[in-house]
């Protein structure tokens, strides 16, 4: 198997398969002791923790400090 002009290579379907590696998986490269490349499979994120890894500490501005829960939706809803 030969890398493209880009770097790039297909890995083949079997090794998806085995893998459980699907489109839009998130996969990790790294070489181990022996200098070989090895990919891994990162475990999936569902789109709601993404987001909300996203946006952690976004609150934490001194601006919301002392704020209870409801203190800060009012703020944010604009009341």
């Amino acid at each position: 198997m030969k890398l493209t002009s880009k770097s790039q290579v297909t890995v083949p379907q079997h090794i998806r398969a085995a893998a459980g590696i699907q489109p839009h998986s998130e996969v990790e490269f790294s070489i181990n002791d022996r200098g070989e490349v090895v990919l891994k499979k990162l475990a999936s994120v569902s789109p709601i923790r993404a987001a909300l890894a996203r946006v952690a500490g976004s609150a934490n501005a001194p601006e919301f400090k002392g704020m209870t829960t409801d203190d800060y939706l009012r703020f944010v809803r604009g009341e």
